[in-house]
């Protein structure tokens, strides 16, 4: 357990803190010289006891809300702080002679191999001058209000341990949740391809991006990417319903346009999926040509080898939804040669607040002719550098 040679019973004995040593059922293994000073019991008294046996209490509250505290640390296997107890102690020098004290448990877990609760160390915190602060004549509703003060502010303790402890599970069901709904691309038969996504701070590690690499039929494969309007758990929800919506319909239509079409009349029937921006794109490998279509979203970027980038705009529509009424979105076809990079993306990598959104479709233009001989893995982090921490950010790399 540590560096050979220290002997971490002596360290027990010699400790000021008073401890004691409590098996998983609370009975009392062991008691340090600073506990059987502190309550005037011996060892032999102490040991082979169930803690709430050896020191009952007239108060039912406070061996509840230490046993509380115990049963805390055995279920989550992390340090506990109970509310204040007291007892009644016999004063050495004056037999039959009793005072009131108070001390606040501190209670930590020691696991073994297997990460199970062996023994449970019980440490006292005397806070008896903390309640009689102001000498034996003090008013009794000034210490209740002290004793009140030192109760609350353990308790917070223990709601702020336990809102932490909720925000992390919460964080691993959010994470789990996104990587379910954008999992890793299918492997592309002729080209290699590379996906990013990143949400904004403080949004539980999910966002409303996405993106989606599908093989098709025929040889050919759909890339899009979209944006759900927001952040967080609400905005992953709708955005794993559209991306699985249109996933299914690229499969079965003949072309982005058609697919763009029956998501925009899904849209309309989804809570939340208001303003929704999208970009469907189909390559045909053997005749070098791209297809695509946009409800809204920012025009994919064709980087030649030879550093020229192109942006894929001419087939632009509004958002999902956004129109009174559904009309036929367009669709448009621009051809590629060998070695060029097809990159999708959302908002988040080129704009940023109060800036045309030319100059960050400048800057992605330049990254993108000044990396073009990367490989796709590495361009998609090359890209993400260009987007704030303060937006949700997707990407989607091919090369052609």
């Amino acid at each position: 357990m540590g560096e050979p040679g220290i002997d971490y019973h002596a360290i027990f004995e010699a400790s000021p803190s008073a401890t004691l040593v409590l098996s998983p059922a609370f009975v009392i293994l062991d008691a340090n010289p600073a506990y059987q000073q502190l309550l005037g019991r011996t060892r032999e008294e102490l040991t082979g006891r169930n803690l709430f046996d050896a020191f009952p209490q007239e108060d039912a509250s406070e061996p509840a809300d230490l046993q509380a505290s115990l049963r805390r640390v055995l279920e989550n296997r992390t340090q506990d702080v109970a509310g204040f107890v007291r007892h009644a102690i016999e004063e050495p020098d004056r037999p039959g002679v009793f005072t009131e004290r108070y001390w606040s448990p501190v209670n930590a877990p020691v696991l073994d191999s297997g990460g199970r609760v062996a023994l449970v160390v019980h440490r006292l915190e005397e806070i008896t001058d903390l309640v009689l602060a102001s000498g034996p004549d003090v008013d009794h509703r000034r210490r209740q209000m002290q004793l009140e003060l030192y109760t609350r502010s353990r308790e917070l303790q223990r709601v702020n341990e336990r809102l932490r402890k909720a925000n992390a599970r919460e964080r691993q069901v959010a994470l789990a949740l996104q990587e379910a709904m954008l999992p890793a691309p299918q492997p592309l038969a002729h080209h290699e391809a590379a996906v990013r996504y990143r949400p904004a701070v403080n949004t539980l590690n999910v966002c409303g991006d996405w993106y989606d690499v599908t093989q098709l039929s025929g040889g050919d494969y759909a890339v899009a990417v979209g944006d759900v309007v927001g952040h967080g758990l609400a905005a992953a929800g709708v955005m794993g319903q559209l991306r699985s919506a249109l996933s299914a319909t690229i499969r079965v239509v003949d072309g982005p346009a058609a697919a763009l079409d029956g998501l925009d009349m899904y849209a309309r029937s989804v809570d939340g999926a208001l303003s929704t921006t999208a970009v469907q794109a189909v390559v045909d490998p053997d005749g070098r040509r791209i297809t695509y279509s946009s409800a809204g979203h920012p025009p994919p970027a064709l980087a030649g080898p030879d550093g020229i980038v192109r942006f894929l705009d001419a087939a632009t529509d509004p958002p999902l939804a956004a129109a009174p009424d559904h009309t036929p979105r367009p669709q448009a076809t621009a051809g590629y040669n060998e070695g060029t990079t097809l990159v999708l993306y959302t908002d988040g990598v080129v704009e940023r607040r109060g800036e045309d959104i030319d100059r960050g479709l400048r800057r992605l233009a330049d990254r993108l002719a000044e990396h073009r001989s990367l490989g796709a893995e590495d361009l998609a982090d090359s890209l993400m550098g260009l987007g704030l921490a303060t937006d949700d950010m997707a990407v989607v790399v091919v090369r052609l």
